[in-house]
């Protein structure tokens, strides 16, 4: 059985796992923002969170006015895969830390080889 929690309390599960990020991890975000959505666009419960815009490692040109890149977390594909609120806490840490390495540049392969993929 999958947990069940409204949008509500999970922005705010989201918003305490962001808070508990080590200060060196979030410091340099810039010009991102954080969002929950329930599902991915094509409805699929297999995308956990995505990162959307430019990582730094490619940013030449990027600058003042630019719209901010966005880090989203999907609700319902994180709630179908937790049995409990430590388990959600847990898939939402890792789920952050994935993404927001995404951000700086760091790609899946490294992610894997650094034991976050």
């Amino acid at each position: 059985m999958s947990l069940e929690l409204s949008a509500d309390e999970f922005e705010k599960v989201v918003i305490d796992e962001l808070d508990a990020l080590p200060d060196e991890m979030v410091d340099g975000l810039e010009n991102l923002v954080f969002v929950t959505e329930d599902r991915p666009e094509d409805g699929s419960l297999d995308l956990l969170g995505i990162y959307e815009g430019i990582a730094l490692t490619d940013r030449d040109r990027y600058g003042f006015g630019e719209l901010p890149d966005r880090i989203v977390l999907f609700r319902e594909p994180l709630l179908s895969i937790c049995d409990s609120l430590d388990e959600l806490r847990d898939e939402i840490h890792i789920t952050l830390v994935h993404e927001i390495a995404h951000f700086y540049g760091i790609d899946d392969d490294e992610l894997h080889r650094l034991g976050w993929a």
